[in-house]
């Protein structure tokens, strides 16, 4: 990924806040040998403490994740054979049609467009969670943050309703090793540029727009 110096993170802060009310990505994991690389589609819970939290403190400085799938998945063997994997998030995106970028100074066919979005891509060493009790602690913390409401029963090994269900899947907790960040919002443009951008987003008001514009506004400021 591409992040000229515009687009990047003032400070860790900016991405982390931004990760913590997104929890929807894809894991991103080598293919064996003449295979392409697996991109799963998942739930995931970060944690920027990376402290011990009843899974393993197998935490690494930039936290970890918890997630888990299905033991049918054919990820498995790949992420054995090799357990460093990205896992890539990206969102509040919108097109950007090129006149509402164009110079001022020239015609507003001119501009050029272009797409806004914030990624955030998580290297990270996963280790895969097998152990029953370890695997029913890491579900019940992926519960506890989906539904902080609760309505659900605990996860306990043995136990009704879940316990029955462990075996048919395995935990895995991601270490991050090291973390790219980018937020694209014209924020190398003149400020003419951008305001007039600010103006083209609120009257569409499409999906995604109003994200977009508050990323924009944030960082002009």
């Amino acid at each position: 990924m591409l992040i000229h110096p515009w687009d990047a993170p003032r400070e860790d802060a900016e991405w982390q806040q931004w990760l913590a009310a997104h929890d929807f990505g894809t894991l991103v994991v080598n293919g064996l040998d003449g295979e392409p690389p697996f991109a799963q589609p998942l739930h995931f819970l970060y944690d920027a403490e990376g402290g011990d939290s009843g899974e393993g403190g197998d935490g690494g400085e930039g936290g970890v994740v918890l997630t888990h799938l299905a033991r049918p998945n054919p990820i498995w063997a790949a992420l054995h054979a090799n357990p460093e994997v990205v896992l890539s998030v990206v969102d509040d995106y919108a097109y950007v049609p090129g006149p509402w970028q164009a110079d001022p100074a020239g015609p507003p066919e001119h501009g050029t467009p272009t797409s806004f979005y914030t990624a955030v891509q998580l290297r990270c060493r996963a280790r895969v969670v097998d152990d029953p009790a370890e695997k029913a602690a890491l579900l019940n913390r992926l519960v506890g943050h989906f539904q902080p409401e609760g309505g659900s029963a605990e996860v306990a090994v043995g136990e009704v309703p879940y316990g029955r269900l462990l075996s048919g899947l395995r935990g895995v907790r991601l270490e991050v090793l090291g973390v790219r960040a980018k937020f694209k919002y014209a924020n190398h443009r003149t400020a003419e540029v951008r305001e007039r951008i600010l103006e083209k987003l609120a009257e569409r008001a499409g999906p995604g727009d109003a994200a977009a514009r508050e990323h924009l506004l944030r960082r002009r400021a």
